[in-house]
């Protein structure tokens, strides 16, 4: 497991990017606990890890330019199969991918979902799905990139504009 600092940037999986912002402790059932402090980069959120918890959460560090280009190989993918199930199972399907904490298998809950929708509407559950795995991916390739998050975008719509 990584260790992090006070200000390092790194992935909660289904939450986004967060920046460790310090350390406190609480009474909880009259035991002391120590957490790590995070605040999620594009929301108000604040989320507190026990510290004997951090390995076990998924958290990771942002993705490195090595892997910036094989998100963009798998949003280019065009050559694939997607997700025939029922809509149930499908929803299932990419919240379990998007909980993985993944960039990988966020890309691929996102372009299967785009690609979908270009065939038909989507539902409202995979509408959500998709914004939120759009918001996710946006977010960490702006900050591994260290561009603004509208350049991410701009290049995304291009790769999926048809």
């Amino acid at each position: 497991m990584p260790t992090f600092n006070i200000g390092d940037k790194a992935v909660y999986p289904a939450q986004g990017v967060a920046v460790f912002t310090g350390v406190e402790s609480k009474e909880i059932m009259g035991t002391k606990q120590t957490f790590h402090v995070l605040q999620v980069l594009d929301s108000k959120k604040k989320i507190m890890i026990p510290v004997n918890k951090l390995d076990s959460v998924g958290l990771r560090k942002v993705i490195d330019d090595g892997e910036v280009d094989q998100v963009y190989e798998i949003l280019r993918a065009r050559d694939v199969k997607l997700n025939d199930q029922i809509w149930l199972r499908r929803y299932q399907s990419y919240t379990e991918k998007i909980n993985t904490g993944s960039i990988h298998e966020v890309a691929e809950v996102m372009r299967d979902l785009i690609l979908r929708k270009n065939e038909k509407p989507l539902s409202f559950g995979e509408q959500k799905m998709l914004d939120q795995a759009r918001r996710l991916l946006i977010q960490e390739l702006a900050v591994a990139r260290e561009v603004e998050r509208d350049d991410i975008e701009e290049e995304i719509n291009q790769i999926f504009a048809n």
